[in-house]
């Protein structure tokens, strides 16, 4: 399945330049360009990643599994489905970006009280900066942070900044993975 999932995320979501062509959220200027979205979108995708990302967080038995929108909704969505198939059910939650700011003022959707375990989830790492501003809004929210899993870890800090915050830290694919099979692929 992982081979396949890299493989669809080249094919869809990474693209590669010898120059630096892709402006980031920084501002900083990359030679890589990563956009899980096309990939885990697609009904084979969300499949793979689903499962994937299931099996990267089985082992705790968490009660929810989630991100900050967007980037973390659709494989939240992918891998509470999973769950279900493998008949052990995870709930998936979405955490705002902005706080509500009617009805009950919160930064999470989805059905989980304070006190759930969870396992905070992203499409890309960089930084780590959405990640971790996921794991701080959780933990607002009274709830207990066991792991954070990114999709995609473009090895630049991302992975040792959550780590700071989450001890129990990993990605399912890095950038370095990628690149091997785009080189393949070109």
């Amino acid at each position: 399945m992982l081979d396949e999932l890299i493989r669809l995320l080249c094919e869809k979501s990474f693209k590669y330049s010898p120059e630096p062509a892709f402006k980031l959220v920084s501002g900083r200027m990359s030679h890589y360009y990563v956009n899980c979205k096309p990939t885990v979108l697609s009904p084979r995708g969300m499949y793979l990643a689903g499962h994937l990302m299931f099996d990267a967080i089985a082992d705790l038995a968490p009660e929810g599994v989630g991100g900050l929108t967007f980037g973390a909704d659709p494989l939240a969505m992918a891998t509470a489905f999973a769950s279900e198939l493998k008949g052990r059910p995870i709930a998936a939650f979405s955490i705002r970006k902005e706080k509500k700011d009617h009805g009950i003022a919160r930064w999470i959707e989805g059905d989980l009280p304070a006190g759930s375990r969870v396992v905070v989830i992203d499409d890309v790492a960089t930084t780590g900066g959405s990640t971790i501003k996921a794991i701080e809004r959780a933990r607002e929210e009274g709830l207990t942070v066991q792991r954070a899993v990114v999709l995609v870890d473009r090895q630049e800090g991302g992975l040792d900044n959550i780590r700071q915050h989450v001890p129990d830290a990993s990605a399912l694919v890095t950038r370095e993975m990628l690149m091997e099979r785009f080189t393949y692929l070109s």
